[in-house]
């Protein structure tokens, strides 16, 4: 039989997924040891069984469901020991294709969250190489992912945790200090410095913060518009300036005011198109060549 790390790296998963969770803006909603109830009733479906809660999932359909529609969908007993846990882990919060998304952006790839002979080949030129570097460029992009999304004001401090849990552990494992499960988590992982439970949830891409309206583009040309009647107004002022030192100031200030909306105006488009790029490179929502 194939070597396998499922087990030790499915143990490290559950030790950040705990029991049972219903979480109002966890959009997985009722969640048992990180499987969600729509999967749970796919799986059950898929059986032919009828559908049931989540919370009465046995122990046998939760490693069927771990290792058929996250471990297998990453083609984790081909990655690297280590990136396999790393990638596995993402693909449990975030969704198997996200999660390959981070790998192949660190790998230098086209990110089409498919993961192929080509993704294959490059991890694991990449893990003999650098491993620990391949497990810090995975875990930065998830991190700068998670921070994008909306839940991230309720669900960034358990997701900090569980990405630097992850690092750590990924780390070690890849360079050959030992399987992930046997890792110590970040001392105070689930409770906050109170004692209180710290909430956690799935992190889809689909719960990112809504990009800017059309609208909101809008400001430049009225930044524009704006700048337009100002300089107007000095053309009105400027013949009468050299009679009056008021108007000569009127007029300065209607001049420098024209030169700071269009400057204004032009740094605008300039930060808008910045940022929507670096939104959508964090979210991977350019368009992907080939990699696979």
């Amino acid at each position: 039989m194939a070597k396998t790390s499922f087990a030790p790296a499915l143990a490290a998963v559950l030790r950040h997924e705990g029991g049972y969770s219903n979480h109002p803006d966890d959009p997985g909603g009722p969640t048992m040891k990180g499987i969600i109830q729509r999967v749970y009733d796919g799986y059950r479906r898929g059986k032919g069984l009828a559908v049931r809660p989540v919370r009465e999932i046995e122990e046998d359909e939760l490693q069927d469901i771990y290792r058929r529609q996250y471990w297998d969908a990453i083609r984790a007993d081909e990655l690297p020991e280590g990136i396999d846990y790393v990638v596995f882990d993402g693909a449990v919060n975030s969704g198997p294709g996200q999660s390959v998304k981070w790998l192949q952006r660190a790998l230098d790839l086209p990110a089409d969250g498919e993961i192929g002979a080509v993704t294959l080949a490059a991890a694991r030129t990449a893990a003999g190489t650098g491993p620990a570097r391949l497990v810090e460029d995975i875990c930065d992009r998830r991190l700068a992912m998670l921070k994008a999304l909306r839940t991230w004001p309720v669900f960034g401090h358990g997701w900090g945790r569980r990405v630097e849990d992850v690092r750590k552990a990924g780390k070690a494992w890849a360079t050959g200090s030992g399987p992930a499960d046997r890792i110590p988590v970040l001392e105070g992982h689930r409770t906050d410095p109170h004692g209180a439970a710290i909430p956690s949830g799935k992190a889809p891409v689909a719960s990112a913060r809504p990009a800017p309206k059309p609208q909101a583009g809008a400001g430049a040309v009225a930044g524009g518009v704006a700048a337009s009647a100002v300089s107007e107004a000095a053309r009105q002022v400027a013949p009468h300036a050299q009679a009056s030192s008021t108007l000569a100031l009127v007029f300065t200030g209607l001049t420098l005011l024209g030169l700071a909306l269009t400057l204004g105006g032009v740094a605008y488009v300039w930060w808008s198109a910045r940022a929507g790029a670096r939104r959508a490179a964090t979210l991977d929502l350019l368009p992907a060549g080939p990699a696979s």
